[in-house]
């Protein structure tokens, strides 16, 4: 190999890896600074604060499509929005108003050791659906998960049940979600990246936020002098969340899932611990015990569906379209690491 295609790989690999640092950073930064601003910043209202993302990041994404840095995607048109974007943003809606509202009840490094059911939830809605397989092993990986996640829980010194129930829901909407954008999406042939997504996706989800707004928060708000709009808090987490999104979008094509696996497992060991040390969140040993179950067979879980899926591109590597679906495999929005919301 040449000096030169010897440089370039370095040059190639500390870009993917640096944008891989900058998505851990951004993304744990969203979810402290939402911890802060509901739970410390004299603003209690999820749903109100999720509307201000949606709104924030819909004109942002709309100026990006707009101005021609990036491509919208043909097929999504009048007829086809209120079929197909609809749906998903009114799940985005609910994902985003519940996980928020997790915040409120329970911390957030507890909220992490929840999130490690996800895959279990995502695999048990897939099957129901007919999009995963079902498979005994796999299963039992998931049994091994929620196993860990029981121990981690009853280890929790602040265990409130609604934040539990609010994160349970949460991620059982984002499967629903992740699961109906499979069905509607990509079985037409439609592809969003995080940009397109904001900008189909999240004016649908402001829209869906609405009545939920005008239901449950604003007459709260207007019965309450205690809560603060602080307009700078306000703007930055927004753009915080915006730029996570926007880094997402410089990660596609520079790295794989793998990688953005071993990305997610740092961020989120990263997060108790920070969880720890700027809230005071106190983590038992029971919990870190039963956490580490859990994310070792989580990462179990997804070794299994890397090495499953390298194993159908080899397959399919002398079929047409073997050089697409080898780049479908290597996305890092097609990681079995869900994205961050905003």
């Amino acid at each position: 190999m040449s000096t030169a295609s010897s440089e370039s790989l370095v040059v190639q690999a500390i870009i993917a890896y640096s944008c891989a640092a900058l998505w851990v950073v951004l993304s744990a930064a969203v979810i402290l600074y939402n911890k802060w601003i509901l739970a410390y910043g004299g603003f209690p209202y999820p749903i109100a604060l999720t509307m201000f993302h949606m709104g924030f990041c819909s004109v942002l994404a709309a100026a990006i499509v707009k101005l021609g840095f990036v491509s919208p995607v043909e097929g999504i048109n009048v007829e086809t929005y209120p079929k197909v974007v609809l749906p998903i943003g009114a799940l985005y809606a609910l994902v985003l108003w519940t996980g928020n509202s997790a915040y409120l009840f329970i911390s957030v490094s507890f909220i992490q050791m929840l999130k490690a059911l996800a895959p279990a939830s995502v695999f048990i809605v897939s099957c129901l659906f007919g999009i995963d397989t079902f498979t005994w092993p796999r299963l039992g990986n998931m049994a091994v998960v929620a196993i860990g996640v029981t121990i981690a829980s009853a280890g929790e010194i602040y265990f409130v049940v609604t934040g539990v129930v609010f994160q349970l829901l949460s991620m059982v909407f984002e499967s629903c979600r992740l699961t109906l954008i499979q069905i509607l999406l990509q079985r037409r042939g439609l592809k969003l990246n995080p940009i397109t997504t904001l900008y189909y996706i999240a004016p649908s989800c402001f829209l869906c936020l609405l009545p939920l707004f005008a239901f449950i928060e604003y007459p709260k708000m207007l019965r309450s002098n205690d809560w603060n709009f602080d307009w700078f808090y306000m703007l930055t987490n927004a753009a915080v969340a915006f730029a996570l999104n926007l880094s997402i979008f410089l990660l596609i094509g520079k790295t794989s899932a793998l990688t953005m696996n071993v990305a997610g497992v740092i961020k989120d060991w990263g997060l108790i611990l920070l969880s720890v040390l700027l809230y005071g969140s106190p983590v038992t040993t029971q919990q870190y015990i039963g956490y580490g179950i859990a994310f070792l067979a989580v990462a179990y879980y997804n070794y299994t569906k890397y090495r499953d899926a390298l194993s159908a591109n080899k397959q399919q590597h002398q079929a047409p379209g073997a050089e697409e679906e080898k780049r479908m495999l290597t996305r890092p929005e097609l990681s079995p690491r869900r994205q961050e919301s905003p």
